[in-house]
């Protein structure tokens, strides 16, 4: 295969992860909290032994998006929306990890958890607590929390040190190995939640270019593979 036949397999393979995550995407569009995927592509030269250099394009980089998602009222004491950058702290059993997506639940024992059961943090990194007891209970947009008028603890508001580090896990849920810091920017406003991200009209436009894209190229792939054959035939056939 020639230089143009190994550029286009690898755009080829490129296309195939960014189809799958804009259906990913698509899939997520009404998950809370979700962000949306993209991918970047960059070109590389890679020398090839006993050849000349090759230059090829190759999908990468997995990028997220961080723009607000629509903010959707609900009226649950428990459902939380955060305006501005920055994340809710949780922890998992594989450590700390931020979401966006705030539909929580106090648990047998009090705590505020996750759907999944994990624990909300607070402010210090400990366990946010909530009085089963409570009659009424009301979260100010600096995360502090008062259950029947008196203050018993604050929902901690995060960011990642580095933004470009942070991994997606879980769906909606990002680790970061360079840690977390305190936001001074986002706030939280108790009964409404955080929709997906997702554009899913642009979406749905961006799949139809891949799908025209990926057509192309295998198009132009069945052409050289014709025009290989043709070629050996036709060198067989003077010899």
């Amino acid at each position: 295969m020639d230089n143009t036949g190994y550029i286009t397999l690898t755009r080829q393979s490129g296309l195939m992860r960014e189809m799958q995550i804009v259906a990913n995407n698509i899939a997520n569009s009404a998950t809370t909290g979700y962000r949306q995927e993209g991918m970047v592509f960059s070109e590389y030269v890679q020398s090839m032994q006993g050849g000349p250099s090759l230059s090829m394009g190759h999908g990468n980089v997995r990028e997220t998006s961080f723009v607000q998602g629509t903010l959707t009222e609900t009226g649950g004491t428990y459902d939380f929306a955060i305006e501005g950058d920055g994340f809710f702290l949780i922890q998992t059993p594989n450590g700390e990890r931020v979401t966006r997506a705030g539909g929580f639940s106090p648990n047998g024992q009090g705590d505020l958890v996750t759907p999944e059961g994990y624990p909300v943090l607070d402010a210090g990194g400990a366990p946010v607590f909530v009085p089963p007891g409570a009659k009424s209970l009301s979260v100010s947009p600096d995360g502090s929390i008062s259950a029947d008028g008196t203050f018993v603890g604050q929902i901690g508001l995060f960011d990642a040190v580095d933004r470009t580090e942070l991994v997606r896990e879980g769906g909606v849920m990002f680790r970061s190995d360079a840690g977390f810091e305190p936001s001074d920017t986002a706030r939280i406003i108790q009964g409404f939640i955080e929709e997906s991200n997702v554009d899913p009209i642009g979406q749905l436009a961006r799949m139809i270019e891949i799908q025209r894209a990926y057509e192309m190229g295998q198009n132009f792939l069945n052409s050289e593979d014709e025009r290989v054959r043709r070629a050996m035939d036709a060198m067989l056939k003077s010899n």
